[in-house]
């Protein structure tokens, strides 16, 4: 990176492009032109098509909307066990290879030199961190002091392991993105550390994994009296908590719609209950 590069800042709603395939270029412009000003992917072709965000970027620099300084891109290594056969790096290659080549196709793909954020897609494991997983992270340790990146993260673990990687990495994780359940009270345990340790704990699948909680009737009372989408007020509730949202509408009007969240308040009783909608 150029030390006179201007970085965007860090957002305070990500774009998420999991899912959209052939939709992916006009999600991404979509949620541009609506405001999102930080996008999140990944090199994982199974779930993501990484090269569709870069065709969307090129748009919108293209058109004089926006140029890289503006948007804060985020994507992830995915090791071989959540790859399909469309693999961004050599199946056989040792893997800090891997890690190497799948950041240089994610630069193509994203038509840039440096990303803001790269995270990686999960512990190899459920429990604990193995050797593998070690390996991964310190190959993106060496991306970081190469300046090719910024921050570093980590999605998909649980607190224990957050932990063990928090106390031996040199390159501490800035972001922590998992799904988010209602049921854990979104992920309370994790998000408390994260707020300890000086981490951005990213939300995802706050809607999608959680539609049980817009039949509460508690939670409508809320929509009424705020006049408000249940959607806008769970985005809401997540940065009163400390959260750094993700949402992956491919509605143009809802995307507007999720934005608009950064526009009003909830009381402190509302976020109280929406905490523990899911327990009480």
């Amino acid at each position: 990176m150029n030390p006179e590069t201007a970085f965007a800042p860090t957002p305070i709603f990500l774009y998420g492009t999991a899912w959209k395939e052939d939709a992916t270029q006009r999600c991404v412009e979509d949620a541009l032109k609506a405001g999102f000003r930080g996008i999140d992917t990944a090199n994982q072709r199974v779930h993501y098509y990484e090269a569709g965000v870069g065709k969307a970027l090129q748009s919108v620099y293209a058109q004089g909307l926006l140029n890289r300084a503006d948007v804060f891109l985020q994507t992830k290594f995915t090791s071989r066990d959540g790859q399909d056969h469309r693999l961004p790096y050599a199946p056989n290659a040792p893997l800090a290879a891997q890690v190497q080549q799948s950041f240089a196709s994610s630069l193509e793909h994203l038509t840039t030199d440096w990303l803001d954020s790269y995270v990686l897609h999960g512990p190899s494991m459920r429990i604990g961190l193995h050797h593998e997983d070690w390996e991964i992270w310190y190959a993106m340790e060496e991306l970081f002091y190469q300046d090719k990146v910024r921050y570093l993260g980590v999605s998909n673990i649980s607190i224990d392991q957050l932990r063990a990687l928090w106390e031996s990495a040199r390159v501490k994780p800035t972001f922590v993105q998992n799904r988010c359940f209602a049921k854990t009270m979104w992920d309370k345990n994790v998000r408390e550390y994260c707020r300890a340790q000086g981490m951005i704990y990213q939300g995802f699948s706050l809607l999608t994994a959680n539609s049980h909680i817009f039949q509460d009737a508690r939670l409508q009372e809320i929509g009424r009296r705020t006049g408000k989408t249940l959607a806008q007020i769970v985005f809401r509730f997540a940065l009163d908590v400390g959260m750094l949202p993700l949402t992956g509408t491919t509605d143009p009007s809802h995307m507007r719609e999720d934005l608009q969240a950064l526009a009003f308040e909830l009381r402190s009783d509302d976020i109280a209950l929406i905490e523990q909608v899911a327990v009480l």
